[in-house]
């Protein structure tokens, strides 16, 4: 695995060079776009690294966007939300045990949270 200085600047440039919006997945995902700028996460855990769990974070990204967010903070702010309900999700299904349905089972547990309640 590339350190996260090299993930942090190959991320910057592909998404510099291409264009585009990126999310590399990983320990500390890394959240990039066009103009250089990147956001490296700091919610989520190892259960995340399963079959399915990429497709509930494009589903989360997908909705925060037809609920007009940027791109750039969709794709930031649902890597975040994702990490964190595989956070909580994990303190009761383990790491190991965590599932994808875990995961989607405890975003309104975040979004209690993030609205103070």
């Amino acid at each position: 695995a590339l350190p996260i200085r090299d993930r942090l600047t190959a991320a910057r440039d592909f998404a510099r060079d291409h264009g585009c919006i990126l999310v590399l997945k990983g320990h500390r995902t890394i959240t990039a776009a066009p103009a250089g700028n990147a956001l490296v996460n700091t919610t989520g855990n190892s259960g995340l690294a399963k079959g399915g769990s990429g497709d509930v974070l494009t589903g989360l990204i997908a909705s925060l966007l037809a609920q007009g967010a940027s791109p750039v903070m969709a794709a930031a702010g649902g890597v975040w939300v994702h990490g964190r309900a595989g956070d909580l999700a994990a303190e009761t299904q383990t790491e190991y045990g965590l599932t994808p349905e875990d995961v989607i089972a405890a975003f309104p547990r975040v979004c209690l949270e993030l609205q103070g309640t």
